[in-house]
């Protein structure tokens, strides 16, 4: 009983540090991260710019996170990586749809702040964290 009481007070901890994370960064929890079932396919490849990148919409691989498809599209905008949207990740059951609305957030976060796909991986998403890395860096390996 212990275990699990520290488990779940780790957890909260984490849940904590994340949110107040997103608060900072943008002022609100809302919107926190995008999702749609549609697209398939890069699109929108335009001039080099300022940036590492080409501007554009560039949708990645679809990566097996094991308990469903992990596929993001990356955002460019005046050369850099501007937002990350989801188009297919695990929500099916309640314990992805809750590790997920914890995890994607911060991975989208540190991926627009470092400007690649070169982060740690999130605790507790051991499955998802590695799809995203995969179908992001795919996204950015076409805006180059």
């Amino acid at each position: 009983m212990k275990k699990y009481l520290r488990g779940v007070l780790i957890l909260g901890a984490f849940v904590i540090l994340v949110l107040v994370r997103q608060m900072k960064n943008t002022g609100s929890l809302l919107n926190t991260f995008s999702s749609s079932a549609s697209g398939t396919g890069s699109s929108n490849v335009a001039s080099v710019t300022a940036g590492p990148y080409k501007d554009g919409t560039y949708t990645g691989s679809i990566a097996d996170a094991f308990y469903g498809n992990m596929q993001v599209q990356a955002v460019i905008a005046g050369g850099k990586l501007t937002d990350v949207i989801f188009l297919q990740y695990p929500n099916d059951n309640r314990t992805s749809q809750y590790i997920n609305s914890q995890a994607l957030p911060y991975l989208k976060q540190e991926a627009i702040q470092a400007q690649n796909a070169n982060i740690d991986a999130v605790s507790g998403a051991s499955a998802s964290s590695p799809a995203f890395i995969a179908s992001l860096t795919d996204a950015l390996n076409q805006a180059k």
